[in-house]
């Protein structure tokens, strides 16, 4: 990845239309970029057509990057936002009805999950329903709040605290099982 001058150097080529400048950053930061998509999207061809479609809105924003914060975090909301915009017209949601829902806090123990390879649970994460692998990654991994995951895949916040709960009964019994 660029790291220090050459980054503003490379964005400024982007921005004049340079197609080897746009070239070098897509191979700088696409592993990184679809690192985060596939943590979403199990199927590789979405995963690719998400990623692309990230990056054609990258390049295309790219005069709204301001070169003040993380250039990365700047890339990886507009793929978050790519991401939630495709969960959001792909994916069939499941209409949980309820007035309140309880956390639910697992507890495994710690030799369950030393055990577990980082693949190994991907490969756990990517088994949940769709919209609950949206919600665990959002809430877990991005930080989001409930109403955030609500407003952006376009459910209830209780829907979405339903989604992360039983996302996490649904891993700590994987989990549990594979011990």
């Amino acid at each position: 990845m660029p790291i220090g001058d050459s980054l503003p150097r490379l964005i400024n080529h982007c921005l004049k239309g340079s197609r080897t400048a746009q070239k070098q950053l897509y191979d700088a930061y696409a592993p990184f970029l679809y690192g985060v998509v596939r943590r979403y999207l199990y199927n590789q061809q979405f995963a690719g057509e998400v990623l692309n479609d990230a990056f054609y809105k990258i390049l295309t924003r790219l005069d709204q990057y301001s070169f003040k914060g993380s250039f990365e975090g700047w890339m990886r909301r507009i793929v978050l936002n790519v991401i939630t915009d495709h969960i959001r017209q792909n994916v069939k949601h499941e209409v949980i009805v309820a007035n309140s829902v309880e956390d639910y806090n697992p507890l495994i123990e710690d030799s369950g999950l030393n055990k577990l390879s980082y693949k190994e649970l991907l490969a756990l994460i990517h088994a949940l329903p769709d919209t609950q692998r949206a919600v665990f990654n959002l809430y877990v991994f991005e930080d989001f709040s409930h109403k955030e995951i609500a407003e952006h895949i376009g459910i209830t916040e209780i829907n979405s605290r339903w989604h992360l709960n039983d996302a996490r009964r649904r891993l700590k019994e994987k989990i549990t099982r594979n011990m």
